[in-house]
């Protein structure tokens, strides 16, 4: 009997492992009806089974109740669930995970982070037995599940937006059939230069990823530091022009940049231009209230001999300017998970990013120094002599020679 005993537990050894909870009861019931009398006992000890589970076993064929498709037990069977056994957990989560809104502003799990292993050592705390498992299975019950921030929230929106963009709009519009230069500006992210780990993921051979240096601290060995690219964006022709400053982003390296695009690209493709239209956001280095870009597009207009019209975008809008979502993105596209270890580096990825749509962009590096803290006094404001249009002034006017 005890070889037999030995077999039986080495045959529901291996079935534990394949069948379901029914299965198994109803193979043992099969077993212990085939041995007969003393049989329960039996295949109860040796299987591994409580007696009550193996009469369950007999039970079920003989009541002659057929159990649905694709279920082990009959409705209502089995151990109940922690939230009906404990009325209140449930609530006493929901607290937890959103306790401003649920009347418990106090929560120490208000300024930490609600992980599983915290919310379970929380309910512990206020006497319900719950595992972190447990917490699992609550949260989805609860429709609860990982989620990040979502920037959608602009804030207050000016009165006049919407009709500030139809104004740039038609402004452009009206440049490009007049076949007159119309183009955005606006200076890219400050990058740092050096070995440092750069955002995005590229193909390389498995295990061989590019090191970096653990540390993004400027490397000063090299003179290296940080870059600020500059760009002008030709909306008319897809093309694109980025001036890679190393010093400061200023009102004076906007309007280098726009100098230098016009003398490398713009001229050779609007020789008989006399006006050109610039696009840009309301703050930065070429926003509204800054009085030396003013002053910069006045020494423009006199150099290149060019009446230049500014359509500045609304506050809080800048992600609508052209060159963001037309040239910016796919130069980040185009240096993902490459390191900028120097200024070399920087221009030719910059160069090299297009589209299949014939986007083209020329870099160039812009080694000048751009100091800060320049002053405009009321005077030089005064001899400007700025034409406003009658809709919002601020944002919309112009400079001739």
């Amino acid at each position: 009997m005890e070889l037999t005993a030995a077999a039986v537990r080495a045959k529901y050894k291996v079935l534990s492992a394949q069948l379901d909870e029914r299965s198994l009861r109803l193979c043992a019931a099969a077993d212990a009806r085939m041995l007969g009398y003393g049989g329960k006992s039996f295949v109860a000890k040796a299987a591994g089974l409580s007696r009550t589970t193996l009469y369950s076993g007999l039970a079920e064929p003989a009541a002659g109740e057929p159990t649905e498709r694709g279920r082990i037990r009959k409705p209502g069977w089995g151990r109940k669930s922690k939230s009906q056994i404990d009325k209140s957990l449930l609530q006493d989560l929901d607290r937890l995970l959103d306790p401003v809104t649920r009347g418990d502003p106090m929560s120490p799990l208000r300024w930490t982070c609600k992980s599983t292993p915290k919310l379970a050592s929380e309910l512990r705390g206020l006497g319900h037995e719950v595992s972190q498992a447990t917490v699992w299975r609550l949260l989805d019950e609860l429709e609860y599940s990982m989620q990040s921030n979502r920037k959608s929230r602009e804030g207050c929106s000016h009165p006049d937006r919407n009709a500030q963009f139809e104004f740039i709009n038609n402004s452009v519009k009206e440049f490009l059939r007049r076949g007159l230069p119309a183009i955005s500006v606006d200076t890219k992210k400050k990058e740092l230069v050096g070995c440092f780990r750069n955002a995005g993921q590229e193909w390389e051979k498995k295990g061989s990823p590019v090191e970096v240096d653990v540390y993004d601290f400027p490397n000063k060995e090299l003179g290296v530091g940080k870059v600020s690219p500059h760009g002008v964006y030709d909306i008319g022709r897809n093309e694109g022009w980025v001036s890679v400053g190393i010093t400061h982003d200023t009102a004076e390296f906007a309007g280098e940049s726009i100098r230098r695009w016009w003398l490398r690209m713009g001229q050779a493709v609007y020789p008989n231009a006399g006006e050109l239209l610039i696009t840009a956001d309301g703050g930065g280095s070429n926003g509204v209230r800054v009085r030396l870009w003013k002053v910069v597009l006045r020494r423009l207009c006199d150099e290149l001999g060019l009446t230049i019209q500014v359509r500045h975008f609304p506050p809080g809008t800048s992600k609508w300017n052209k060159i963001e979502h037309r040239m910016f993105c796919h130069i980040t596209e185009n240096w993902r998970a490459r390191p900028l270890v120097d200024y070399l580096t920087v221009v030719n990825l910059i160069s090299h990013a297009g589209t299949s749509k014939g986007l083209c962009i020329r870099a160039e590096l812009d080694e000048a120094n751009y100091p800060t803290g320049k002053t405009v006094s009321d005077e030089e404001m005064a001899k400007l002599r700025i034409t406003r249009d009658p809709f919002h002034g601020e944002w919309n006017y112009s400079l001739s020679p």
